[in-house]
This record gives structure tokens, sequence and C-alpha cells, in this order.
């Protein structure tokens, strides 16, 4: 009720594990703090926030539009609502390197298990989108290293995603891997893989535990996370799957209410009021105030 009872320093601890137990694990994106608790109801590992979904969810492009403040709070929003470790998309680090410091402290603050910065210049865009362009080797580092020095619990997780690959070639990604895990990255992204092939190839460079975005509508082929796990990825994101079967469930709607007059043909597929009282536990605040829960839930509404 409320929030987790699980402090973000516990959940470190966990992510910490999850990352060290020789398995891989599925984080699905959250993009809103319920939905967080619905990732954890169905039984998965922990929840990844995206920064795309953060900004277009402000009907924002992912350009580098949103600031610190935005993400570290509806991260935060999103993070004290499960008991599982929750990571973020923290884009370039939000500035120069003194900025990435205060990045990795307000994020620790807000209670996230983890962040990843990107090699991308700024204004940044998406991974899976043509036409990026990535900072110099030294840049790079510099951003890595500041998130480490700034990090206050040393089990914060601090992900150095590259997105190199696209502009550079594999050897180059495989290379830029090697030089961010000298300077403190805990583990790597490797954005915009093309085959499991080039996952194989970042798993060979480093041997710290490496991500698989599989995002829809980009440049990986949706592998299965029992291919992945075969070529030695680590966590396996979704980072916008969420938000577009809901964006689609909702353009669906307002088609049929536009079209029809009435939402009716729409309503089998939506959660239900009973289903959405249980996700948001309304029946336990009946415990500090019989007042705030005190009727019959319908079933079918």
């Amino acid at each position: 009720m409320l929030y987790s009872r699980t402090t973000p320093e516990q959940k470190r601890v966990r992510f910490r594990e999850l990352l060290a137990s020789g398995t891989i694990h599925q984080f699905p994106g959250a993009f809103s703090p319920l939905s967080a608790r619905l990732i954890e109801e169905k039984g998965f590992a922990g929840v990844y926030i995206s920064g795309a979904v953060l900004a277009n969810d402000l009907g924002l492009p992912d350009i580098g539009l949103t600031t610190l403040t935005e993400v570290a709070t509806r991260a935060g929003q999103i993070a004290r609502m499960t008991d599982l470790p929750a990571i973020v998309d923290a884009d370039t680090g939000f500035g120069e390197p003194m900025n990435v410091a205060r990045t990795v402290q307000e994020l620790e603050n807000a209670g996230l298990a983890g962040l990843h910065i990107e090699d991308q210049f700024n204004p940044k865009r998406c991974g899976h989108l043509d036409g990026k362009n990535v900072v110099d080797l030294e840049t790079a580092t510099k951003r890595i290293r500041a998130a480490a020095d700034a990090r206050r619990d040393p089990n914060f997780l601090i992900m150095a995603r590259t997105d190199i690959r696209a502009t550079d070639g594999l050897a180059a990604a495989q290379d830029r891997a090697k030089a961010l895990v000298e300077a403190g990255a805990d583990a790597i992204f490797p954005e915009a893989m093309a085959t499991l092939d080039e996952f194989q190839a970042i798993r060979d460079a480093v041997d710290v535990p490496i991500l698989a975005n599989m995002t829809e509508f980009g440049k990986s082929d949706l592998f299965t996370v029992d291919q992945l796990a075969a070529v030695g990825v680590n966590m396996v994101i979704y980072p916008v799957t969420l938000l577009r079967s809901a964006m689609g469930a909702a353009e669906r709607t307002l088609d049929s209410i536009k079209a029809e007059g009435t939402q009716e043909a729409q309503v089998g597929s939506m959660l239900t009021r009973a289903r959405l009282y249980d996700l948001v536990d309304y029946e336990a605040y009946n415990r500090f105030d019989t007042g705030v829960f005190n009727f019959q839930v319908p079933g079918k509404h």
C-alpha cells in the first residue's frame, strides 16, 4: 500500500544479485507508476524506465529535450511503486561531467537501482534512427568516470550505452565497450545490434553484464529471451512496448467512440473496475480508514 516497503538500497543489492546470477532477466518498460506495479505482479525481475517514453508521454520527441528534474521526478514516482529494482535512461547525463555527477546523485536520491549514460552528441536521437552522431572516446569515458566517481551507494549500477555501432561499425563498438568498462562502467548497453552474432561479439569483448534492447520497429530483430541468453546477454529491456500497446488501445477506443457514439464495442478489452482497484490495492487502505473502502466492487465493471 502507498509505496514499496523495499528500500532503494535493498533494490540495488537485488539488482546486483540478478546480474551476477548467470541467468538472463527481462525488464519491461514502465510508462507510469501503475504500469510498474503490473510488471511486478506479472513476475518480471525488474522495471525499465525509457527516456523516449518519458519524452513521448510529455508529447515530445526523443531528442534530449527532457531535463534532469523531469526525468528524476517521474522515474522516482515509478520506482517507489514497486519492490522491483528500476533502472532509468539518463540520456547523455544532461550536460558536462559535473552535470553527469549530479545526475547520478539525483537518481540515487529518487530511489533508482541504476542508470545508463550514452555516448551520443546533444541533441541526441533515438538509438534506432539513422543519422546518429557519437562523441569522441575522451568525452565518452569522462562521462562514465564522472558517473562512477559521483555515486555514493556502491551498488548503484552505472551502465554505459554506446551507439557507435551505427556510425563506425562493430569493431569500433567492441573497442568502445572495453574503454567504457575501463572508465568504470559496471555494464554495457550496445545499442542497435543487428544480429545475435553482434551481441556475441560484445559479449566476447567485455566481462561485465550486457543489455539487449528489444524495441519494436527498430534496427534489431525481436529475438527471444532464450536466443539472447545463448549469446551471453544478461538483461533484456522492452522500453516502449507497454506505451505503444496502451496508446494503440486508446486510439482504437477513441475511434470507436467517434464512429459509433459509444465505447461499448471496446469495453470487453478494457481493464475492469475490479481489476483496476486490485492493482491500486484499494482494499488495503481500509486498514487505515474503514470509510475509504466500504463498498462492493462490481465484478463486471
